[in-house]
């Protein structure tokens, strides 16, 4: 019976990845992988190093030299040192006291200290010994989302380790065969520690890039939380209802903008783990195109462009595009309510409703009280809280559903959502501020000789 191309190319990806993690097997034991005849070649799609390579003959990458390291807003890069020529990374998994947004703090998972954990970085080729601590008060793992291994590292709980006992040590080592993003978590009741945090961003760069590098790499995680207004620990028992939705664990107008020249191009990066959803990653004033996913690069011929792309659970996508156009964008996920926070679903609507009909009544009941949105009919906009005012009507530990000071007045928007700036020039040291639109480019109120002259009646 004939095989036809698919199934064929599927039968010699499946033998190439088989051999990869013997061959990986190998250089744990005998620090360089063994030759192997070149019939059943890796697509170069996957990655660039010949299983053939002496990786005891690569140097170890170094930032700023081999590779531009990546920014991860909001979070920050877990340092090494080059021992042997191996490199050596420490995670600590500890409890954390975090910030989401000036206002709403939560007891989280994370790792060194951070929610989520700093990006590990390294280099295609490069071989990482990672040691990880335990000093939560129950048993842990670790696992490395997408990165292929030898089994006994893939960090497992109960299936390819035991546990990590509170107070442990252990400790994790492999080559990297591959490059992409990725990311690393928990596997070990990992419902409960990953709706805590314990999370974050594996960048493998490559060591033979091909096409245009990169100008600016930015590094996204994407994550879901379920936390009660006036509680102080997520739920990680909620399996539908989320309330804060993140961008490397904090929520707008928590989160920091992103900057690019004009004419730069631009890479984010963008991993997400979230429990339950999938996010539709939405990019203002730009196209993009898709050019890798945890599986590996995408070819020339399976790109298009694109201005929103779904990124599922579980998945990392790559997206690349040149900075064309200056202003202020929006980045955001396209799901409505996920452009909000700690989001009121049960109470009633109040749009058009003249609420001094019942306000005195409340006011006498409810000390303090005033109602949000309806007076103006304003809808959610009435629900929001300028985040550089303190939130007098707040309830403790909380945030406002959505909104942000913007330089036209209130941003109703909050959640998933970040802001790309786009400058002819980027002054070193300072925050680049609001754009300054060109005179004439700015929407406005119209102009009744405007509205005369087009035929437009009122």
């Amino acid at each position: 019976m004939s095989i036809t191309g698919s199934t064929q190319r599927k039968v010699t990806m499946n033998s190439n990845r088989r051999q990869l993690l013997m061959a990986g097997s190998a250089v744990l034991s005998a620090g360089a992988l063994a030759r192997q005849s070149n019939t059943n070649a890796t697509p170069a799609h996957n990655r660039t190093l010949s299983r053939d390579t002496d990786l005891a003959g690569l140097t170890p990458g170094q930032p700023g030299v081999d590779y531009r390291p990546v920014v991860t807003p909001n979070g920050a890069a877990l340092p090494f040192k080059v021992i042997d020529g191996v490199k050596v990374f420490h995670l600590v998994a500890e409890e954390v006291d975090h910030e989401f947004a000036r206002g709403l703090r939560a007891h989280c998972y994370g790792f060194n200290g951070r929610v989520h954990g700093p990006t590990i970085e390294a280099l295609e080729g490069d071989r990482v010994r990672i040691y990880v601590t335990n000093r939560l008060k129950v048993p842990t793992s670790v696992h490395w989302h997408g990165i292929l291994l030898p089994n006994g590292m893939d960090g497992v709980g109960g299936l390819t380790q035991r546990p990590i006992e509170p107070g442990e040590t252990f400790r994790y080592e492999f080559p990297l065969l591959q490059h992409g993003t990725y990311m690393y978590h928990s596997h070990h009741d990992e419902m409960a520690q990953m709706a805590m945090g314990l999370m974050g961003l594996f960048v493998i760069h490559p060591r033979y890039p091909q096409g245009p590098r990169p100008d600016r790499e930015y590094a996204f995680l994407l994550s879901e939380w379920k936390i009660t207004v006036g509680s102080r620990r997520p739920d990680p028992n909620e399996m539908g209802d989320f309330n804060v939705l993140t961008l490397n664990a904090r929520t707008a107008p928590g989160t920091e903008a992103i900057v690019a020249r004009v004419g730069e191009r631009v890479r984010l990066r963008i991993g997400n783990l979230s429990g339950m959803s999938h996010h539709p990653i939405h990019l203002h004033g730009h196209t993009f195109e898709v050019v890798a996913t945890d599986g590996g690069t995408l070819p020339d011929t399976a790109r298009w462009p694109e201005v929103t792309a779904l990124v599922p659970t579980g998945s990392t996508r790559d997206f690349e595009f040149v900075a064309d156009n200056p202003g202020d964008w929006p980045l955001h996920c396209h799901m409505t309510h996920h452009v909000m926070t700690q989001m009121g679903h049960g109470l009633p609507i109040l749009d058009g409703v003249d609420p001094t009909l019942f306000d005195a009544a409340l006011e006498r009941a409810v000390p303090a009280y005033a109602s949000m949105g309806a007076a103006s009919g304003d809808g959610m906009s009435g629900h929001g809280q300028d985040a550089d005012e303190a939130p007098a009507m707040s309830p403790p530990n909380s945030l406002a559903m959505v909104g942000m000071r913007g330089p036209f007045g209130f941003v109703t928007m909050g959640g998933m959502f970040t802001v790309l700036k786009v400058r002819g020039s980027l002054p070193e040291g300072r925050d680049v501020g609001w754009y300054q639109h060109p005179e004439g480019t700015v929407s406005m109120r119209a102009d009744p000789k405007d509205l005369a002259r087009d035929g437009i009646e009122l």
